[in-house]
């Protein structure tokens, strides 16, 4: 009890993601809890504890949770549950008492056809401990028939001894019951207890767990009511409209975050630059750079509207009064969603506008004007790698230009050829990252005519580069503007290859934020975001991506 908090607090630790389920009564008094370990990679669950109150034995709370964990553990695709429990044989627990308890724990598991596994080394005493009470390890397949491999198992038990039992199991401990693990298949204890066929319920998905929703509630004050201008709060609107009554979400409000977190990310003259042009200019007014100086940066214009072109990289992304507090908003946005993931919550979307992947360390432009996903991924790089899934319609020159240097943090783009889509001068696919970060960024540009079947083999290409780096968190840079008639763009997907696409990325198994990024075909643009989250929830499927050439 005295580590759930550092648990819960930092979850990715261990290398684990960590939940924490409680049951409690009518009175919110607690009865139970269970703790579960969950590794993506190997897609496996470890129950780390299951307690119930002293005064609620014998009252069904333990099976309730239990079972609980079970249907969880199907709804994350895990290939079967993992636990420890101690031994109830006379030569193994000297204690009658005790093993008399333990004699009833299996026997309670030995209902779910969950069993001891045998013929390994992991029941071996640690150098310096003692012989008596060692603990099974206890296989439950989640009533699949599919039985268990040696590799598999090897596998899980090395990351169960190297994470959980790490400080007091040495590396060489851990290779010799590693070893140990050969026949194939695994063989488990023969029932012992419940000799005839019990009818047990048999484990199902649960609904899936809220996305938690964090939305600019301050986006309307950037509004530019100009001709041709389409990233309008009405994108906010038709995708909350489709959004509200999916029951795929849970709200949660955005919090205000220190200016630091940008200033980690942005140069901070950048920063101080928008800060300051923005609220000098005008009400109702919007300045839109238009001199673009290549040399003498020594020597700026004092006439802030005239020095933007130091800072900005196209003429059409304005500055104005509400520009700076709407951009700064949209980033505590994307923060909450990453608190959301660091709290244990699998996804996020930090839906918000204006958008951030075009925005530079030292620049602005393309709507943008702080990269939502970059700082973002900074922010989480305190707890482990992340990934970059950038699927806009355009190049994610913003995230490329922030950690091009970097190896902790990996950026990969699907996007339109620079030879036509903007932002014309950064997405090539010699573009591979520098110095530490060689290898490290990723871009996959594509023809001016894309359907949603060609698409799904670039996205392909760009998961299986996130699986090889296998991140401890993904973030997705959502651009809708790959959709069929989008003023922005040229290819032709639908909702249903929204949808397919989210089902690809669930595949992946990692703790992810979506950050809103482009979409402007505000006819489609609900419809498309709804399928997209839709597949991203759905139950796993086999990874036909990796095959895919």
């Amino acid at each position: 009890m005295e580590g759930l908090e550092e648990k819960l607090r930092n979850p990715f630790m261990l290398r684990f993601r960590m939940t924490l389920y409680v049951a409690e009564n009518s009175k919110a008094h607690v009865t139970g809890f269970a703790m579960v370990l969950q590794e993506p990679n190997l897609n496996f669950c470890y129950l780390d504890y299951l307690a119930v109150s002293g005064g609620t034995v014998g009252r069904g709370v333990g099976a309730a949770m239990y079972e609980y964990v079970r249907d969880e553990a199907v709804a994350q695709g895990a290939k079967g549950l993992f636990f420890e429990c101690l031994p109830d044989d006379a030569d193994k627990c000297r204690d009658a008492t005790l093993r008399k308890q333990n004699a009833s724990r299996l026997r309670f598991y030995e209902r779910y056809d969950a069993r001891p596994i045998m013929g390994t080394a992991y029941e071996t005493p640690v150098p310096g401990g003692s012989g008596d009470n060692i603990p099974h390890l206890v296989f439950d397949g989640l009533d699949r028939e599919k039985t268990l491999k040696a590799k598999f198992l090897r596998d899980v038990v090395q990351a169960v001894l190297e994470r959980k039992y790490g400080t007091i199991c040495p590396p060489e401990y851990i290779a010799k019951v590693v070893e140990s693990i050969h026949q194939n298949p695994i063989q488990l204890r023969p029932v012992r207890y419940n000799k005839q066929p019990v009818e047990r319920p048999q484990a199902q998905p649960n609904a899936p767990e809220p996305i938690a929703l964090i939305v600019h509630d301050r986006h309307g004050i950037h509004h530019i009511k100009e001709r041709g201008y389409v990233e309008s709060p009405v994108r906010i609107s038709v995708i909350m409209s489709e959004l509200s009554t999916s029951g795929l979400f849970e709200t949660v409000p955005p919090k205000e975050y220190p200016i630091k977190h940008i200033q980690a990310t942005h140069d901070p003259d950048l920063v101080e630059f928008l800060k300051k042009a923005c609220a000098s200019t005008p009400v109702g007014k919007s300045v839109y750079p238009y001199v673009f100086p290549i040399r003498n940066r020594a020597r700026p214009p004092k006439e802030l509207s005239i020095r933007a072109g130091y800072y900005c990289i196209d003429t059409f992304t304005p500055i104005n009064i509400h520009a700076f507090p709407a951009a700064i908003r949209a980033v505590d946005c994307a923060l909450t969603a990453a608190d959301e993931i660091l709290r244990g919550r699998r996804m996020a979307y930090a839906l918000v506008r204006p958008p951030g992947h075009h925005a530079e360390r030292s620049s602005f432009g393309g709507f943008c004007y702080f990269n939502n996903a970059a700082v973002t991924a900074q922010y989480l790089s305190r707890f482990g790698t992340v990934a970059i899934l950038d699927i806009d319609y355009h190049h994610g020159n913003g995230q490329q230009d922030i950690f091009y240097h970097r190896s902790d943090v990996l950026t990969v783009s699907v996007h339109g050829d620079p030879d036509f889509a903007y932002p014309y001068f950064t997405g090539f696919a010699d573009e591979i990252g520098t110095g530490p970060g060689t290898g490290f960024n990723i871009n996959i540009p594509l023809p001016e005519i894309q359907d949603g079947s060609q698409y799904r083999i670039a996205l392909a290409t760009a998961m299986r580069h996130v699986q090889q780096f296998s991140p401890a968190f993904l973030i997705v840079a959502l651009g809708l503007d790959p959709a069929k008639g989008d003023p922005t763009g040229t290819w032709s997907l639908g909702a249903k290859d929204f949808e397919e696409n989210g089902r690809m990325l669930n595949s992946l198994g990692r703790p992810t934020v979506v950050i809103q990024e482009g979409g402007y075909r505000t006819r489609t643009l609900g419809k498309n975001v709804l399928a997209f989250f839709q597949g991203l929830v759905a139950p796993k499927v086999a990874r036909e991506w990796q095959s895919a050439k």
